[in-house]
């Protein structure tokens, strides 16, 4: 009997251990998910960049350091307790002021990265966008030789921290020509166009050509009139790409000289579009190219406003291009 007692009073002994030793997980669990929710120590947004194969340890380190986190165990436990140890990716993030360690380790599993963006500006040269790319300190990598001018997409376009510049040269060329095979698809019938690159060398020049918006169908309808009744399109950009091919600015007026250069891309001398494209046209100016606008124009000229003259005529241009020059003495030009 005296030793069922002392069985007894054991067996009570380990249960009431138990009993407190799952009260202190609990308890220990509750702070643990008390801390992980309550905001963190930092003031202000903190950049910090995982690096790949950090790991758990690591990425704890580096966020107290950083000051985002205030206690490196409670998350370890944390990331331990939702069981994503393999979960929490590299990249640079951008981790808000009192950001805390459950909201912390949701955007490294999430990936929720610092997103950075890039520009390439309606008409650039792929030299240009080249200059561009080799200037933005957070792509990775070296540039091979430049695609073929006007086939890269004028956009914005986000990256993350690290990836190369040819993969962002890659996403230009693809998005080009996803939207020229669109454009193309939904051309107007009868254009004086054989291909979707004629249609993109002619978008090129009307984007030289003009910067207003309400003007690029009439721009493009002007040049596909021309096109039509075999004139040449005699537009200057076309001279300053001969003059330049791309590489730099022209730096200087264009003189009536440069007007005789013997190059193919001289459309005061060869018939026709130019070999290729001048520059990298945006959206407005492909759709204006395969939509040029219905009208009777073959002239255009500068007005002073920012925008052009239209004439159907010879003698309506001249005109103009005398009224043209009067702006452009009384500006000092």
């Amino acid at each position: 009997m005296r030793v069922l007692s002392r069985v007894f009073g054991f067996a009570v002994g380990i249960f009431l251990l138990a009993v407190m030793g799952g009260l202190i997980v609990a308890m220990g669990l509750f702070a643990v998910d008390r801390l992980a929710i309550a905001p963190g120590p930092s003031t202000e947004t903190t950049n910090v960049v995982v690096e790949p194969g950090s790991g758990v340890r690591g990425i704890a380190d580096e966020l107290t350091a950083e000051g985002v986190i205030g206690n490196p165990w409670v998350f370890k436990i944390h990331v331990r307790l939702e069981g994503v140890e393999d979960r929490l990716t590299a990249g640079e993030y951008a981790f808000p002021a009192g950001v805390s360690v459950a909201e912390t380790v949701r955007m490294l599993r999430e990936h929720e990265v610092v997103q950075n963006r890039f520009t390439v500006v309606e008409g650039w040269t792929v030299q240009e966008v080249f200059e561009a790319l080799e200037a933005e300190p957070e792509l990775t990598g070296e540039l091979s030789e430049p695609p073929a001018e006007g086939t890269l997409l004028p956009d914005t376009y986000f990256f993350q921290r690290g990836e190369t510049r040819a993969e962002l040269v890659a996403r230009m060329q693809a998005a080009m020509e996803a939207e020229l095979d669109a454009a193309w698809a939904a051309r107007a019938p009868d254009l004086p166009l054989a291909s979707p690159e004629d249609a993109l060398t002619l978008a090129s020049i009307v984007e030289e050509e003009t910067g207003v918006d309400a003007e690029r169908a009439i721009v493009a309808g002007v040049f596909v009139n021309r096109l039509r009744r075999g004139m040449l399109l005699q537009t200057d950009p076309t001279v300053i790409y001969a003059l330049t091919k791309g590489e730099a600015p022209l730096g200087r007026s264009l003189l009536r000289a440069d007007l005789a250069v013997d190059d193919p891309y001289n459309t005061y001398r060869y018939e026709g579009l130019p070999p290729g494209p001048i520059a990298n046209p945006g959206r407005a100016s492909i759709r204006a190219a395969v939509q040029p606008a219905a009208t009777p124009y073959l002239f255009f000229v500068a007005d002073g406003s920012g925008g052009h003259a239209f004439a159907r005529t010879l003698e309506e241009h001249n005109a103009n291009v005398r009224s043209w020059r009067r702006v452009q003495q009384e500006q000092g030009g």
